[in-house]
């Protein structure tokens, strides 16, 4: 499994774009996954290019919340790939646009191994990959609360690892049972993290590749 940083706060790069803003790609043997679309479209898509991701092979979309720092990119996204499939939350309409939609409300597994949680909170949904060492859990803001996203995931597996945005999350000791944490975009504590799990602790930013 290998997740790019493709939309973020900070770049590793001169020659990519930071915004404020998230999205990743999942690329994984048999499919390559976009998380979330980060705010602009134009900024999306000349990072995948310097980054060299094709937007036309990426098979799924999967869309955390309607905030636009999340789908701002969307609709350029979609001018270039008609085939990919979006997997939206319940409350995330309006998209006019041939590519197949599907909604979830609930815990699914919408291919082997691959999970989102479905809208939690009324609010947000998360993408869970799983392998030999558990989940890989991938996370857009974290508005539901980082406790209640691992805890919607526990009948399926144990989360070892966490990339995204954790918002104003500071409820340190849930990660005290996660091997590795990669926070991004929005997460106002990184420092703390830091500071408490320096092993655990992966920097973000856009081009950074984290492979499991």
């Amino acid at each position: 499994m290998k997740i790019t940083i493709v939309y973020d706060n900070i770049s590793t790069s001169d020659a990519l774009i930071s915004d404020w803003r998230f999205s990743c790609v999942v690329e994984l043997p048999d499919r390559k996954i976009l998380f979330d679309t980060g705010g602009n479209g134009r900024i999306l898509l000349e990072n995948m290019f310097e980054l060299n991701i094709d937007p036309n092979l990426i098979d799924d979309i999967i869309i955390s919340h309607s905030d636009f720092d999340h789908i701002g990119g969307l609709s350029h996204f979609l001018n270039l790939n008609s085939s990919a499939v979006i997997h939206n939350p319940i409350s995330f309409r309006g998209i006019k646009y041939p590519n197949q939609v599907k909604y979830y409300d609930k815990l699914t597994e919408i291919y082997p191994d691959i999970y989102v949680t479905g809208e939690l909170g009324n609010r947000e949904q998360s993408f869970a990959i799983g392998n030999e060492k558990g989940l890989v859990l991938i996370i857009g803001c974290g508005h539901p609360g980082v406790g209640d996203i691992i805890e919607s995931l526990k009948e399926i597996g144990k989360v070892f690892a966490i990339v995204g945005g954790l918002h104003g999350f500071d409820d340190f000791k849930v990660l005290e049972d996660i091997e590795v944490v990669c926070p991004t975009h929005c997460t106002k504590h990184t420092d703390k993290i830091v500071e408490l799990y320096p092993e655990k602790y992966i920097s973000g930013g856009v081009g950074k590749i984290i492979e499991f």
